[in-house]
């Protein structure tokens, strides 16, 4: 059957806001965001237990970037935040009767593999379910129970309000399903784990070239 997975995004400026790193110029920074988000998008798409899996987002560049993978995208028409969205594009796949299981993955994982994905939807069965972040905090991951509404709560301390709902907590140790990217330091633990071919290459194309002379250089006593 699958799952089916909501990935909403935020317009481009609006969007990682607490994001910053000298590895990125401050231009770029749209750039990260869509290369962080293309790469959890395609690496979710390789789960064998992922069904679909629709962008939602208003913003004309993602929109444009992610149909040109073959990625179906819903509008984010409530422009109301990350829980809006997802309750709208829950409402848009129980309208067309296309909906079967459904849930929502943060768009934020460039280090994710499908094999961790699979895990947890495999250990949820078919329970409403959530995935805490490495900090135990955030969601990276809610799975509805079978063809119920989706019920996000997310936002600061949304593992908390996701297990108050009565969500199941997924106990795996799935890092790359866990470790969503906020800030430098979480960009640094998904490069430790391996991050996806859009992410690497952007950080890599403004990492310090290598000294190809040889000569070094040293101050004066």
């Amino acid at each position: 059957m699958g799952v089916q997975l909501l990935v909403p995004i935020k317009p481009l400026h609006l969007a990682k806001t607490r994001l910053r790193t000298a590895r990125t110029l401050p231009e770029e920074h749209p750039e990260l965001v869509t290369a962080l988000a293309m790469d959890t998008v395609l690496a979710a798409a390789t789960a064998e237990r992922v069904r679909e899996v629709l962008v939602v987002t208003s913003d004309a560049v993602l929109t444009r970037r992610f149909r040109e993978l073959g990625v179906e995208v819903l509008p984010d028409s409530p422009r109301a935040g990350l829980n809006a969205a997802l309750r709208h594009g829950d409402h848009l796949l129980g309208a067309r009767g296309t909906k079967v299981r459904v849930g929502a993955l943060q768009a934020d994982l460039p280090a994710l593999r499908g094999t961790d994905l699979d895990g947890a939807i495999a250990e949820a069965d078919s329970e409403r379910s959530y995935c805490a972040d490495r900090q135990g905090s955030g969601t990276t991951l809610l799975l509805a129970a079978g063809g119920d509404a989706l019920r996000p709560g997310f936002g600061a301390g949304s593992a908390t309000a996701h297990r108050e709902s009565g969500a199941k907590a997924l106990l795996g140790s799935w890092a790359s399903l866990r470790c969503d990217v906020d800030t430098e330091t979480d960009l640094r633990a998904a490069e430790a784990l391996g991050l996806g071919s859009r992410t690497g290459e952007l950080l890599r194309r403004n990492d310090p070239k290598p000294n190809r002379t040889g000569i070094g250089c040293s101050g004066t006593v």
